[in-house]
């Protein structure tokens, strides 16, 4: 997932012509890295080794070493912080309060704690919110600083829009993998609100509005970079459709996740290929 965060950075940088900028590929690395690492660390079910997901029974089999991970990136966390801007620096204390609302029980009712996470409806608007925040709205923010890009406010509106979009129809299909279970619990998500075919062709419009901003990014039209991601979203469509409940987990890390990392690949394989 840190690479993840670092793909689609690296991918927003390109589209507003701008050279990546280190400290925040480095930021997004070390951040995703340690919200993740946390997020699993406070859930710690009572047995971690009999855990119905595979990746909490890794996760606690190494718990030695991903604790140091976690540990040795909130201490670079710490001077990347001070070389971006102070706008980026607001913009990431915010999301760090929203990731620490989502993973930790800091709400109660009663007797009941909870994160936001188990607000129903509320975690994928926030997994998308944040994750469009930090890997578009941050490099936005750097480019800018640093003079890198004359982007201007429809284009970056036009970007964190259909990024957002992007994001959103990734989320359902886990969603739709937990849909029994939330089902049993109450939680009220969309597959379990709509149903799964629903679910599965809302998942189909998100990634259709997806492309029609795409278009209009820019007023660029039919271009390589078009081709490209319009490309990338025919593919993500289709494991989407593929992603049924059955599914192993690992479908979902591998393939689903994996999409992040491929959309950006796919986008510099074309301008070799093709430019």
């Amino acid at each position: 997932m840190a690479l993840c965060g670092v793909a689609q950075a690296l991918l927003t940088f390109h589209l507003i012509d701008a050279k990546p900028v280190y400290s925040v590929l480095g930021l997004l690395f070390a951040g995703t890295l340690v919200e993740y690492n946390f997020s699993i660390l406070v859930s710690k079910p009572k047995q971690p080794q009999k855990s119905i997901h595979a990746r909490v029974r890794w996760f606690f089999a190494h718990h030695r070493l991903m604790v140091t991970f976690t540990i040795v990136s909130v201490l670079a966390l710490i001077p990347l912080f001070f070389l971006i801007s102070i706008e980026s620096r607001i913009l990431l204390v915010f999301l760090a309060v929203l990731c620490v609302g989502y993973s930790m029980p800091i709400f109660s009712i009663g007797d009941h704690k909870f994160g936001l996470r188990h607000i129903p409806g509320l975690k994928p608007f926030l997994i998308t919110l944040v994750w469009t925040m930090s890997c578009v709205l941050l490099p936005v923010l750097e480019a800018q600083d640093m003079h890198q890009t004359t982007i201007n406010m429809r284009d970056t509106t036009i970007l964190l829009a259909k990024r957002f979009l992007f994001i959103g129809a990734l989320t359902i299909p886990f969603d739709i993998r937990d849909l029994f279970h939330d089902q049993k619990t109450g939680l009220k998500t969309i597959p379990v609100a709509w149903g799964e075919k629903n679910a599965y062709l809302f998942c189909q419009f998100l990634l259709a509005g997806y492309l029609v901003l795409l278009f209009m990014f820019r007023n660029n039209g039919f271009t390589l970079d078009f081709a490209a991601l319009a490309s990338t979203i025919i593919l993500t469509g289709w494991l989407i459709f593929k992603s049924k409940w059955e599914k192993d987990e690992y479908y979902y890390f591998l393939y689903m996740d994996g999409v992040l990392i491929l959309q950006y690949l796919i986008l510099v394989a074309f301008n070799l290929i093709f430019k």
